[in-house]
């Protein structure tokens, strides 16, 4: 669409009837992924644009047609279903942090888990393997505990390669590109009522990191990405691809993840008592937590 002479994106979507108007809350929410009553929900409105779709449930409510949301409406038996599955989303949601106790915490207090990446559904690919997939099983249990539990991660643009094997045996690696309008993320918001915007250090110059969120459940998780356009063409690219690159590039993401989750955390106003660094991807969180303690009057040493 051209106004004025200035480009902007025209998306036309499918009207929701009232009566299921609250299925985009339910996209919104990665709970979805281990729900199963909610995900057949959405199966049952188009079986196949939902696998056309990679079961991803942003991309399926854009693109189904308004003729079968209307039937959706009418029909007693798709209504039982998803009253239902509303029902078992406020209920787990109205719950509040359990009283779960253990050694020197309580229950106040904020565990802070740092990943590289999270496996929390195949329409979400910031992930390659095993530790994605421990670290979002990680994060939806702590969901179905109720634990104080906040993640951090990286928002990958391409996330990890989708490999594929030529007629030679070679394999050729290819990266899908992730919308953020294709995903369940909303930008972070400061006191202020502004996107969060942190600045990471790097030699000769600032990067400017944009901070995301996700719901998996009750657990909120921060992505921080660099793709901004305040940001040079090179550190543009930092948060692109997981585990891509060469160890210069490996070493910007684990600055950004570490140092920049400290203060991605900071700036959302929480203050962990707990910080957990899922492999060594984030060690520079605690060279940030040194350099705070420091900056507040402690020793080196001691910090």
């Amino acid at each position: 669409m051209n106004v004025d002479g200035n480009e902007f994106p025209l998306q036309v979507v499918p009207e929701l009837p009232d009566n299921i108007s609250r299925l985009p809350e339910l996209a919104s929410n990665l709970w979805f992924s281990w729900h199963r009553p909610t995900r057949r929900l959405f199966n049952m409105l188009d079986q196949e644009l939902w696998w056309k779709s990679g079961r991803n449930p942003r991309i399926f409510l854009r693109s189904v047609d308004q003729n079968i949301l209307r039937m959706a409406a009418e029909n007693q038996t798709f209504l039982g279903a998803y009253r239902q599955a509303l029902s078992d989303f406020d209920a787990y949601h109205e719950q509040g942090v359990a009283p779960y106790k253990a050694a020197k915490l309580e229950e106040t207090d904020l565990i802070a888990y740092f990943c590289a990446e999270y496996g929390f559904h195949e329409s979400f690919p910031i992930y390659s393997g095993g530790l994605g997939i421990l670290a979002g099983d990680h994060c939806k249990t702590a969901s179905d505990m109720r634990l104080p539990f906040v993640a951090v991660g990286l928002m990958y643009r391409h996330g990890y390669f989708n490999q594929q094997i030529d007629r030679h045996g070679q394999q050729i690696a290819t990266y899908s590109d992730i919308e953020p309008d294709d995903t369940p993320v909303q930008p972070v918001l400061d006191s202020a009522g502004q996107e969060l915007v942190i600045k990471c250090d790097f030699p000769g110059r600032e990067v400017s990191v944009k901070v995301w969120k996700v719901a998996v459940g009750r657990v909120p998780v921060l992505l921080l990405d660099a793709d901004l356009p305040e940001n040079g063409p090179e550190d543009r690219e930092i948060t692109h691809a997981l585990y891509g690159g060469d160890i210069e590039r490996r070493l910007q993401q684990e600055i950004i993840l570490g140092l920049g989750g400290v203060r991605a955390l900071r700036g959302a106003g929480m203050q962990p008592a707990v910080w957990h660094v899922n492999e060594g991807h984030a060690a520079f969180l605690m060279l940030e937590r040194i350099r705070e303690h420091v900056a507040g009057g402690l020793p080196f040493a001691a910090a």
